[in-house]
């Protein structure tokens, strides 16, 4: 009877232990978000997401980067993210409009810039050759995202045909998955010059590594870049602790202290 009594106990003191673990574990879960972001948001993100971690401790933000055509595909399939920092708007607009985000529209947060990068040890002067710096007898390979799925790819690929030398310059191109990539390139000396994100080029971890020209906006269509919260149908209740969460990150990102991170990179913000 002792035994039988000893062994119930054992069985209770069992369960509510993996109770309490996974009570203690949903809550961590839910004063989490996970963010799905364009890579050239790779620094400004970091600086947002501790701004707003410092401001409210009881939250948690993580943070994947990537290409945004490759994210908005892996959002139709499932991807567990809250929100989606976009470099080309008409991924969040399909998304809205095809039922995968909250709200009537997405929200615009900034608009990028791309520049034509080199490392502090190329003999080439970008700020005075210009276009015609990807031109220069030293230069063999030119990184650019991939313009199939990358905006800032595109926006290379547009500016190098509105200046003319496309032609001239397509055999030495070579194609990063993302902006982030393609920064490594050029970084790595994978590739002699780069076009890249403002953003990443005026971020303190690539600040005295390498100079760089912006390339005028006449040259592209605008890089509009937007962001949209997404519709979790895993989570039944539509007031919880993470809709919470993300709407408060959404607000933050959109208000004074947000913005001033932005301006910071180099995005001009509507």
């Amino acid at each position: 009877m002792l035994l039988f009594i000893s062994r119930r106990l054992k069985i209770y003191f069992l369960s509510f232990l993996f109770c309490l673990l996974f009570f203690s574990n949903t809550l961590a879960n839910d004063s989490e978000i996970l963010i799905a972001a364009a890579s050239d948001m790779q620094f400004v993100m970091e600086d947002l997401i501790k701004a707003f971690e410092s401001k409210y401790p009881e939250f948690k933000v993580k943070v994947s980067y990537g290409s945004s055509g490759n994210f908005f595909s892996q959002i139709k399939n499932g991807a567990p993210f809250h929100i989606f920092f976009s470099a080309d708007m008409k991924y969040p607009e399909k998304l809205t409009s095809e039922g995968f985000a909250e709200g009537a529209k997405p929200v615009i947060y900034g608009v990028g810039r791309i520049v034509i990068w080199v490392s502090d040890n190329s003999s080439v002067d970008v700020k005075k050759m210009k276009f015609e710096s990807l031109l220069h007898p030293s230069i063999r390979k030119i990184a650019i995202a991939n313009p199939e799925h990358a905006p800032y790819g595109t926006a290379a690929k547009e500016s190098l045909l509105k200046a003319g030398i496309f032609e001239k310059v397509k055999d030495k191109l070579v194609f990063g998955e993302n902006i982030s990539q393609t920064a490594q390139f050029v970084q790595s000396s994978a590739a002699d010059i780069g076009i890249i994100a403002l953003s990443l080029a005026a971020s303190d971890e690539m600040k005295g590594k390498g100079k760089y020209w912006i390339i005028p906006k006449k040259y592209h269509n605008p890089i509009i870049q937007g962001f949209v919260l997404l519709k979790r149908p895993e989570i039944a209740s539509a007031s919880s602790r993470t809709d919470k969460t993300a709407k408060l990150f959404e607000d933050f990102v959109k208000g004074k202290e947000g913005i001033s991170i932005l301006k910071r990179y180099g995005f001009s913000v509507p």
